[in-house]
């Protein structure tokens, strides 16, 4: 909105004064963020209950007089906007503002906050707590509003229907232990993990909203249900599927419990370090072929989005350099561009109840980020984003780059590190000969990123040309320790366990050259000592002779 149009809207909310959907603050030079947050629960909540689409929290109006006195809330504009990163890192299930205005008018600044109506079925706490709106007051959300808002899809969302039969009996306990384990790195700051485990399964169950009423539900059982116990969810099947095409056949099914069977899923596909551009045209960069963040994001956005009436599985189907995802359903709301960004906000779920599970779970947001970090995440591997086909009617198809397309474009995304998502989403359309508007075309063109006339575009193979500090700087720059603890963290899991010797010989050359021998040997041994004391791994041998295994 440009100043004019919050001028308007500011006129309106003073008009109406203040009702359960808008709020006035002073705020005069700063303004407790835990308040904020509990205006928001309140606010969003309220929205949601009388079917509109946003609420509002002002700052810089005088409570009584209805009078702008102006607000030094935050001034610096970075630090204003940090306040939705703030907001969505304590409600639950992860929300935000939609938009933070600065209106500057002769009696002052206003701060205009809008605030998002919590999703159908969804009610927002902030930090464990709902709030609603009492009048002009802020109180906690009564439980008559509670169910109001819990109960609008019970009888449309498939996932939150109670399970009759079913039992505690039913779960697995090796998903159950998972549960609470990712439960608590969730609420970390808040509960420690021997407290989780100290709950009673029904207490568990309840907090982790994967229960009604202490009933079991469908999104119970998907998540946390043992195999044997898929009948109660007939006729759905209740499958992810694994299929390999390619000179080489084969397929899997995994079923119950999916909190488990998605990393089961994974380690079927074939994830090989992939040496990314020929050594005669680059020095290499070696990646893995596909990421575990984003093959598992992208499939629990599968099992969280599917139409489960329409009794289908989730396939995913490996071939030589994708990996395809597809699951039921059409895409519930907006299009998959719309959260590139990362500012759409999904205001309807088709199956709230499991995704709120889901959430509590950390298996995925419920901010509309998922989409936008497997985008820049492919962009930060440097390969080709990925491609969502919406031409079947009732199913969504995902697209997932494990190689290469156009080699000119990973050498400029190597080169260029620092390139917006939108200039990298415009030159992944031209590296698939894929029309970009005439604007942007015309605005990559004078940054010299891609040549040619309209519609036979490429990227600049000047541009993607490195020079030799360049290529010094790929072959010395460190990776994370994340990135090193996963490289042994897999080897472990997979041969069992490896000596110090081994394990020399399988980190010391992904580390930088800037270090020299002793500081290599010194790095591992750090990462060693690290990943013990965090209860990763243990050493079955002497301090001599070690014998490194991953812990039990």
């Amino acid at each position: 909105m440009d100043q004019s149009a919050l001028k308007r809207l500011l006129d309106e909310l003073l008009a109406t004064w203040e009702n359960e959907v808008v709020e006035f603050k002073q705020a005069g030079h700063d303004y407790d963020t835990d308040k904020i947050g509990e205006y928001f629960s309140a606010l969003s909540n309220e929205a949601n209950l009388r079917g509109l689409e946003r609420a509002w929290l002002v700052l810089g109006v005088a409570n009584k007089s209805r009078q702008v006195v102006g607000t030094d809330y935050r001034p610096e504009p970075e630090r204003l906007q940090s306040l939705k990163y703030q907001i969505a890192q304590s409600t639950e299930p992860s929300i935000t503002l939609r938009n933070i205005y600065e209106l500057r008018i002769p009696r002052g600044r206003v701060v205009l906050m809008e605030v998002p109506a919590a999703p159908r079925g969804m009610p927002i706490a902030w930090k464990g707590h709902y709030y609603a709106r009492a009048g002009e007051s802020r109180a906690p959300l009564g439980l008559d509003k509670l169910d109001e808002i819990r109960q609008q899809t019970l009888n449309t969302d498939w996932s939150a229907q109670r399970v009759p039969g079913a039992t505690l009996d039913d779960l697995d306990e090796a998903a159950l232990r998972k549960a609470r384990e990712s439960f608590a790195k969730k609420y970390a700051n808040r509960i420690t993990l021997d407290e989780v485990l100290g709950w009673p399964v029904a207490t568990f169950l309840e907090r982790a909203r994967l229960t009604h009423a202490g009933h079991l539900t469908r999104a119970t059982l998907l998540l946390l249900g043992k195999a044997a116990s898929a009948y109660l969810l007939s006729p759905h099947p209740a499958q992810l599927t694994w299929s390999l095409r390619g000179q080489e056949r084969a397929y899997e099914h995994f079923g119950l419990p999916f909190l488990l069977n998605t990393t089961q899923l994974y380690q079927r596909i074939r994830n090989v370090q992939l040496r990314l551009l020929p050594q005669d045209e680059l020095l290499p960069v070696e990646v893995p072929k596909y990421d575990q963040k984003i093959v598992l994001e992208a499939l629990h956005n599968c099992i969280a989005h599917q139409d489960y009436s329409r009794c289908g599985r989730i396939v995913v189907t490996e071939h030589p350099a994708t990996l395809v995802f597809e699951n039921e359903g059409s895409f519930f709301e907006g299009q998959p561009g719309d959260y590139i960004e990362g500012t759409k906000l999904a205001r309807r779920y088709r199956n709230p109840f499991l995704a709120q599970a889901m959430a509590e779970l950390n298996m995925i947001d419920t901010m509309g980020y998922g989409i936008r970090d497997m985008y820049a995440g492919q962009a930060q591997r440097y390969f080709p984003l990925p491609d969502y086909d919406l031409s079947e009617a009732n199913a969504v198809k995902m697209t997932l780059y494990g190689g290469v397309v156009d080699p000119a474009y990973s050498r400029l995304l190597i080169q260029k590190t620092n390139l917006p998502l939108a200039d990298v989403l415009a030159l992944d359309r031209v590296q698939k000969k894929l029309p970009i508007p005439s604007a942007t075309a015309a605005r990559l063109k004078r940054s010299g990123l891609i040549e040619g006339r309209k519609p036979n575009l490429h990227v600049s193979a000047a541009v993607a040309k490195v020079t030799a500090n360049q290529a010094d700087y790929i072959r010395t720059r460190a990776q994370d320790d994340e990135f090193y603890a996963k490289l042994l963290m897999d080897y472990l899991e997979k041969f069992g366990q490896a000596s110090r010797q081994e394990i020399d010989q399988l980190l010391l050359p992904k580390l930088s050259d800037a270090l020299d021998q002793t500081k290599k040997l010194n790095k591992v041994s750090n990462l060693l000592t690290k990943l013990r004391r965090k209860g990763s791994i243990v050493n079955m041998g002497s301090d001599r002779a070690p014998r490194w295994k991953v812990a039990e």
